[in-house]
């Protein structure tokens, strides 16, 4: 019994610190999609830059993906876990009066956002290995954000992306606070923490929200 327990306290932890360090690289990739709204040169130069970096391509993103790959892996494993003890400990499971619908729902908003991020990676990631190793295109610094724009041209693909962006704020509503009990951060600190993991959850959605609009509204 022991053993189980530890091995699922170990599994909720994994799950909160590869949660917590994917909201590090989404504030970052925001951030950067956020200067767009601003000036064209900054957001070429910061995606130039991003890029062509060594550093940023060859260790920093694999390290994202694999992130991004650990994070759901373990999300489903920790969902079926859950679904089986609830089978096994309670002969009538009132999910509505134990816990928030969002919390019972982590799953569907995180097939959401993996469909999301399969959007993501064939708009954006996708292209750029095309433009850089397959087909040795000439650099062009300046290309950044007409491609970015260009994608928001349709109100399809922005109405989708503006849809995996609620569903982002919504898993990131009962995610990004729960990562902080999971990890053990409970202390005077405690509720300040998740204030700022729900205003978080909010704004960061939100933010990107609004570019993908003012794109679309502007290309």
């Amino acid at each position: 019994m022991g053993g189980l327990i530890t091995s699922s306290i170990a599994r909720k932890v994994a799950m909160a610190l590869s949660g917590l360090f994917l909201v590090f690289f989404l504030l970052q990739h925001f951030t950067i999609n956020f200067t767009s709204l601003f000036s064209a040169e900054v957001f070429n130069e910061i995606s130039h830059f991003m890029g062509r970096n060594p550093v940023v391509q060859f260790v920093l993103q694999p390290v994202l993906i694999f992130g991004v790959v650990f994070h759901f892996i373990m999300g489903f494993i920790l969902e079926l876990k859950n679904r089986s003890a609830r089978s096994v400990k309670y002969a009538k499971y009132d999910g509505g009066a134990n816990a928030s619908w969002m919390s019972r729902n982590m799953i569907l908003s995180g097939l959401v956002i993996l469909a999301f991020l399969g959007l993501h990676f064939y708009d954006f990631w996708v292209p750029e290995i095309a433009y850089k190793y397959i087909n040795h295109l000439p650099e062009d610094a300046t290309r950044y954000y007409g491609e970015l724009a260009h994608k928001f041209e349709s109100p399809v693909r922005t109405l989708l992306y503006v849809i995996s962006f609620v569903f982002l704020g919504l898993h990131l509503w009962h995610g990004f606070a729960s990562s902080f009990q999971s990890v053990g951060f409970n202390n005077k600190f405690s509720v300040a923490a998740t204030k700022f993991a729900k205003a978080f959850s909010i704004v960061i959605p939100l933010g990107f929200i609004i570019v993908a609009v003012f794109h679309f509204f502007n290309h």
